[in-house]
C-alpha cells in the first residue's frame, strides 16, 4: 500500500492552534453595570464635605419621607423623593463594600444578565432596589441614616437566578450546558420552585447568613455602619416574584419541570 504523499521538507507546515478561551466571561449588561459602580465609587476621592453631601443627595432616607417635618432639609430636595429609590443601590461605603455585592453578584447575575439582555437586567436591577426601599421605608419610617448599596439588587439577582439556576442543563445544575445555553433553560414554575429540596435549603442558607452577616446593604452614620437586611429581603422577595414578568424564555409545564428536575438528580449520582 502506497504511504501517503509528504509534504516538501522546505516547504512550512502550518499548524492550527485551539481558539483560547477566555477564563472569565462576562456579559456586557453586567460588565456595564460592574464598571457603572466602580466608577460612581470613585466619589470617595472628593473632598469629604461634597462626598457627605452626594450621600445625603442620593442615599435613600427615611426620614425625608415624613410628613410631620415642616422645617427639616434634606439634600437633593423634593426630587431626591423619587431618584433615590433607585440611586442609593449605586453608591458603596466602601471598597469592601463593594467588592462584597459584586462578587455574590457574578454568578448569580451573568446568568440573569444573559438571560434577560440588557434593558430588562438594568430594569429589573432597578425594580428591586425600589423594593428593597421599600421594605426599608416601612421597618425605618423615622430614620435619618442614609441606606446605600446594591444589595437589595444583588438579592433579588440571587432569588430571580434560583429559578432556573438548578433546572437540568443550567448553571448548578449537574449536567450543566455552557453558559449561553445554561442560561436559557426554561424555569420552574414558582410553587414548583418552592417544593424543590435544592432551592429551599438555598432560601434556607441565604436567609441566616443574611440576618447573621448581612451580606450587602449598609446604612452610613459616621464610621459606624449598620445592616439593612429589611432592605435585602424586599429584593429577595420582588426578584423571585417579579421574575416571571421579565423572562422572556417561555415556562414549562409543571411534568416537565419535575421531569427536568428528576433526571438533572439522576445523572449527578
Amino acid at each position: 500500500m502506497d504511504s501517503p504523499p509528504q509534504p516538501p521538507s522546505d516547504q512550512p507546515v502550518v499548524v492550527e492552534e485551539a481558539p483560547r478561551e477566555p477564563i472569565l466571561t462576562l456579559p456586557w449588561p453586567l460588565t456595564a453595570y460592574v464598571v457603572l459602580l466602580v466608577l460612581i465609587h470613585l466619589r470617595v476621592l472628593l473632598p469629604p464635605e461634597l462626598d457627605n453631601w452626594t450621600i445625603d443627595a442620593f442615599g435613600f432616607i427615611p426620614k425625608r419621607y415624613d410628613s410631620s417635618l415642616v422645617n427639616l432639609q434634606f439634600a437633593g430636595g423634593a426630587g431626591a423623593k423619587v431618584w433615590t429609590f433607585v440611586t442609593y443601590s449605586l453608591l458603596h461605603a466602601n471598597l469592601t463594600h463593594l467588592g462584597f455585592n459584586v462578587l455574590w453578584l457574578l454568578p448569580f447575575g451573568s446568568a440573569l444578565a444573559r438571560r434577560f439582555g440588557g434593558l430588562r437586567f438594568f430594569l429589573f436591577l432597578a425594580v428591586t432596589a425600589v423594593a428593597g426601599a421599600l421594605a426599608h421605608l416601612v421597618t425605618h419610617e423615622h430614620a435619618v441614616v442614609p441606606m446605600i448599596g446594591a444589595s437589595a439588587s444583588v438579592s433579588g439577582a440571587m432569588a430571580a437566578a434560583i429559578r432556573f439556576a438548578f433546572v437540568r442543563g443550567s448553571f448548578l445544575s449537574f449536567s450543566r450546558s455552557d453558559a449561553d445555553t445554561a442560561a436559557k433553560v426554561p424555569a420552574q414554575p414558582l410553587l414548583h420552585a418552592l417544593r424543590d429540596r435544592r432551592i429551599v435549603g438555598f432560601l434556607g442558607v441565604w436567609f441566616v447568613l443574611n440576618f447573621i452577616f448581612g451580606a450587602g446593604g449598609i446604612g452610613v452614620d459616621g464610621d459606624s455602619a449598620g445592616v439593612a437586611w429589611q432592605a435585602h429581603i424586599g429584593g429577595f422577595f420582588a426578584g423571585l416574584l417579579l421574575f416571571a414578568l421579565f423572562d422572556p424564555v417561555p415556562r414549562v409545564r409543571n411534568g416537565d419541570a419535575a421531569d427536568a428536575s428528576s433526571q438533572d438528580i439522576s445523572s449527578g449520582i
